[in-house]
């Protein structure tokens, strides 16, 4: 779960930065009748990026970089370390310091405790507990945040061992997200125009 990179790109909004939080955790179109619109707006943003960012033309040819078994398991790492690489180049993206944008999650998730489910509530908790997103900077908390994952699959997967393939795709994951991110970013405010144009908001 890229929660960095979705936050970021959600932008200074509360709403859409809480929908961004949410995206994850809200299945189907029914149930987003029951959120704020602005919220609601956040959560299919969270939507629209996902599908963006699996069918960008760079994060794809990095997927097929992957050899097996890792490659079954490469959308789930390549999320991961394109957060990692955003989190070593915040400053670039944000005058606020990343600490300080991390707290303020924190206190957007206590004000809306009401919209926010079990758990992600949950992984807020193990996020307390070892300092993300703040701590994304370091490999060391990327590698566990993947083994982390890869216990909570039922199915025996290959993710404990991601220290011994790190080095290998480091580079991949840099220029990935040095080709990627920007085009996110101008394809949010694209999207984001056209739905205010659509609402009239």
């Amino acid at each position: 779960m890229n929660f960095l990179a979705h936050l970021l790109l959600a932008g200074n909004n509360d709403g859409l930065r809480l929908g961004a939080m949410l995206g994850d955790f809200v299945r189907g179109k029914r149930i987003l009748r029951k959120f704020p619109d602005d919220v609601r707006l956040g959560i299919e943003l969270h939507r629209h990026i996902d599908q963006y960012t699996d069918a960008h033309a760079a994060v794809a040819k990095l997927r097929e970089s992957f050899e097996k078994p890792f490659r079954r398991y490469s959308g789930i790492i390549i999320d991961v370390a394109l957060d990692h690489e955003l989190a070593l180049r915040w400053s670039d993206y944000s005058m606020q310091s990343l600490a300080d944008f991390d707290l303020g999650v924190r206190e957007l998730l206590s004000e809306n405790e009401q919209w926010v489910p079990g758990r992600l509530a949950s992984f807020m908790t193990y996020a307390d507990s070892r300092g993300l997103f703040a701590s994304y900077r370091e490999q060391s908390e990327i590698i566990r945040t993947l083994r982390g994952i890869g216990r909570r699959f039922l199915r025996s997967n290959p993710l404990h061992q991601m220290d011994e393939i790190w080095p290998q795709y480091k580079p991949g994951f840099e220029a990935c997200f040095l080709e990627f991110f920007p085009q996110a970013q101008s394809d949010v405010a694209d999207w984001l125009n056209k739905r205010s144009t659509t609402t009239g908001s």
